[in-house]
């Protein structure tokens, strides 16, 4: 008896909870992308091991949890994989259709994986839709850029390829080529670069070995192409540092197409957390349009407009800066306390102006006529006074002096004061063609850029050590690095290109590219001739699917504003170009694990430059000597890895190992002999010097140089709901050197440590993709996807070096102390597509 009645307590205490668990049906069709039914699609609750399949004519009913939210997973042979979220109420019954792609991608999915010019040494092609995931302080197409070259100031969308310095990277859009501004210093004044990633579709970086049809730049080009709507769309994001909208369209009779395109970034969150104290007030804003009408098959007009501005305020308060020092002579840490008075006023307005033309009168003829004008206008106004003390900083948190400078090694003032003003207007003609006949494509252009240059300048420095004005000359009272002069160029360059790319055979598996650019620069009269020849081979016979590649040519670099001007301010009309010697070799091999794409590249490059142009970098500056008066090399190698390390989330891993070095002419130090025939190092001694010996400099490191780039882009997702990810940002490289000023001897012999960060970022899809199977009460029903990001910048909270402040004690001995960037901080983003 007592059996039964276990049993019965069993047997009733299970129907119970039968009967307590609820549940909804889903009944539904899947279909393809023609609209025709699919047969056999496995469904299944995201989560289980078993489902259902959908019938011959595409039907499915399936029993599913209630009042909790769930996704069912639908795959098929021949289609990618496709989630969908549900969330229904006890007993209800839904219908949906489900809408299968094939595994085929579309020219606009296109991603790094599958290039489209992959015969093309250097070239990496990158998803712009990547530029809203990726948690960077920048965001941008620039943020995915430098996972491949690296990273040294975060607040900058500029970047360095292969030891080459900001200027020698030429940027397109829409074939007319952008110019950047010029007069911006530091990092936080830069506003919003040019590219808007919600207009591009087409994005292509190459670092190094391009194609005679691209200027005349020595390190990379990026070429970005903005899409042609097909239907209305638009998409609108909002964050804690940048704001956007964009909205496009077509006319009933696809004839006429627009793109429009409009953001502000506001970076006060981000500087505000900086050693240097104070009123920020950056503000940033513009707006992109794109117009494209096509009347009939063969013409074709498009116009592009851009207008921005940036504001840069700041009215500084107080500075706190720290360094730790251990030296055979004394350990201790060292401590600058700034108090500041004044204040600095940048404004940067671009405007620029493309349209162009294209004819096409057969299927293999291309005829592009294009004429742009670019404006650019800078006010850099600031006067700032200064009043440091500089010693050891007490760190024992028990004393009521923590955090105080407790035993000073130096006192002093400094104004820095500025009054720059710098109009650019670059005009643009030309013409580019193409010509497709049999196993030959063969590229022209022809073009002119008129150039007038408005620079004025009047800023100086003036330092104060306990009561010396530095450089200190008892009998004058003189500022440091004072400049005041006034320029005014008006010049014309002319530039032409021819190349062909032919096809050796489908049996050979062999592409070359072999071209020549030409470029006359009327200022300082100098024609230049840049032959270019690259080759890549596929072997057909083989199992492995290989490819390698070989390029070579000249790369040589018309001086502009900047790389004319000296320190003193003198523009040098007379300087000649840099020359560069390139050889790249490399090879890609592209397979599958686990049945998810993968391409693994290695490449090894060596660049011979003359002629070149030394400078320093200080901060985003750079102050070239306006002189050729250098020699420079640049060898590495470098490794990539592209695919899906977690199955349909794209990821990147790079490596980078490079060496680069320059030689100054005539850069030399003396070492002085004394009476006992020691060499010293300074004749300034009470010892008789007897002789001295001319010392050269050599070969140094170039402030570029960085022995190991690492970084990495990851994307994951949680096991059971593909809509809530997370992207990791990686970016570390070793030391690089740092100018010590007026020293010829120890040039670039300071270290700025190591640099590593690590972005990380959460997303969660908020509204459903597919807007057919959403229920047509819904709220959001016009919405594609509406996605919400908590973004954790600077995880580990590095404070990456970027300069240094140099300070003298009462001995006059000079102290290096680092200036920091940003860091940890969050950030919150909602982004929308409809």
């Amino acid at each position: 008896m007592k059996y039964i009645l276990w049993i019965c307590l069993f047997v009733i205490t299970n129907l119970s909870s039968v009967a307590q668990k609820k549940s909804a049906t889903i009944n539904g069709k899947i279909i393809g992308e023609n609209e025709n039914p699919i047969a056999k699609v496995s469904i299944i609750i995201l989560g289980k091991t078993v489902g259902i399949s959908s019938s011959d004519s595409g039907t499915f009913s399936i029993k599913v949890p209630a009042e909790k939210a769930f996704a069912l997973v639908f795959s098929a042979i021949g289609y990618k994989e496709k989630q969908q979220n549900f969330l229904l109420a006890d007993n209800e019954k839904e219908f949906a259709i489900i809408k299968l792609q094939t595994n085929a991608k579309k020219e606009d999915d296109v991603t790094v994986i599958a290039q489209q010019r992959p015969d093309e040494v250097s070239l990496v092609k990158i998803n712009a839709k990547n530029a809203y995931t990726i948690p960077s302080p920048i965001g941008g197409v620039e943020s995915l850029i430098k996972i491949f070259v690296g990273d040294r100031n975060e607040l900058t969308s500029q970047y360095n390829v292969r030891g080459g310095s900001y200027d020698e990277n030429l940027i397109y859009v829409n074939d007319f080529e952008i110019y950047r501004p010029y007069l911006v210093s530091n990092a936080q004044q830069e506003g919003l670069s040019f590219i808007n990633p919600a207009m591009a579709n087409n994005v292509y970086f190459q670092l190094g070995g391009f194609q005679a049809k691209y200027g005349d730049k020595m390190s990379s080009v990026l070429d970005v192409t903005y899409r042609k709507p097909k239907k209305f769309g638009g998409s609108a994001y909002i964050s804690l540092l940048e704001q956007g909208v964009h909205v496009e369209g077509v006319n009933k009779k696809n004839t006429f197409s627009y793109l429009i395109g409009a953001r502000t970034r506001n970076n006060s969150s981000l500087l505000g957390s900086q050693e240097t104290k104070g009123n920020y007030r950056p503000s940033s804003s513009d707006v992109q349009t794109q117009l494209f009408y096509k009347p009939n098959a063969k013409w074709e007009v498009e116009g592009l407009v851009n207008i921005s501005q940036t504001k840069f305020t700041l009215i500084p308060e107080f500075s706190q800066k720290t360094s730790s020092v251990f030296s055979p002579l004394f350990s201790a840490n060292l401590g600058l306390d700034i108090y500041f008075e004044g204040q600095e006023k940048d404004i940067y307005k671009t405007n620029m102006l493309g349209l162009a033309t294209t004819f096409t009168p057969t299927k293999n003829l291309k005829l592009k006529f294009l004429s742009s004008y670019f404006k650019n206008e800078e006010k850099e106004n600031y006067d700032i006074i200064g009043a440091y003390l500089f010693g050891e900083r007490d760190f024992d948190n028990t004393k009521p002096t923590f955090g105080q400078i407790v035993s000073a090694l130096g006192v002093g003032a400094f104004q820095n004061f500025a009054r720059n003003n710098l109009n650019i207007q670059v005009k643009n003609f030309s013409h580019k063609g193409s010509y497709d006949f049999k196993k030959h494509f063969i590229q022209w252009g022809v073009g002119v850029d008129q150039f007038n240059i408005s620079d004025k300048l009047n800023e100086f420095e003036m330092h104060d050590s306990t009561g010396y004005t530095l450089p200190f000359n008892p009998n004058v009272l003189q500022a440091r690095n004072y400049l005041k002069t006034s320029t005014q160029l008006a010049y014309n360059r002319y530039t032409a290109y021819v190349q062909n790319n032919y096809k050796l055979g489908d049996s050979s598996g062999v592409t070359l590219q072999a071209g020549v650019r030409f470029n006359y620069n009327a200022l300082n009269q100098q024609t230049l001739i840049s032959p270019r020849i690259s080759a890549a081979w596929k072997p057909v016979n083989w199992n492995k699917n290989f490819m390698f590649k070989l390029a070579t040519g000249a790369y040589h670099q018309p001086p502009f504003y900047r790389e004319m001007r000296m320190p003193n301010g003198i523009v040098n009309t007379a300087a000649k170009a840099q020359n560069s010697y390139q050889i790249i070799a490399g090879s890609d091999y592209n397979f599958s694990k686990k049945n998810r794409p993968f391409k693994f590249t290695a490449e090894a490059y060596y660049k011979s430059m003359n002629n070149v142009i030394p400078y320093d970098v200080d901060n985003v500056r750079l102050r070239y000597f306006g002189v050729n008066n250098a020699k420079a090399y640049a060898m590495g190698t470098e490794f990539r890895l592209f695919g899906e390390l977690v199955k349909d989330a794209e990821s990147w891993v790079s490596l980078g190992i490079m060496q680069t070095k320059e030689n100054i002419d005539n850069d030399h130090y003396y070492k002085y002999k004394n009476a006992a025939g020691e060499f010293i190092t300074s004749q300034t001694t009470d010892r008789v010097i007897t002789d001295s010996l001319k010392q050269d400099i050599g070969w140094l490191r170039r402030p570029t140089d960085r022995a190991i780039t690492f970084g990495l882009y990851f994307s994951d997702y949680l096991a059971t709901n593909k809509n809530l990810k997370v992207y990791i940002n990686t970016i570390t490289g070793t030391n690089m050197p740092y100018n010590l000023p007026n020293n010829p001897r120890y040039r670039n012999a300071l270290i700025v440590d190591p640099y590593l960060r690590v972005d990380l970022g959460f997303s969660a899809l908020l509204i459903d993709a597919e807007k057919m199977t959403r229920r047509s009460h819904a709220p959001f029903a016009g919405f594609k996807n509406v996605w919400l990001s908590l973004e954790v910048f600077n995880l580990i909270d590095r404070r990456n070096q970027i300069s240094f402040l140099f300070i003298k004690d009462f001995s006059n001995t000079t102290f290096s102390i680092p200036n920091r960037l940003t860091p940890r901080l969050l950030n919150l983003k909602l982004f929308a597509r409809w």
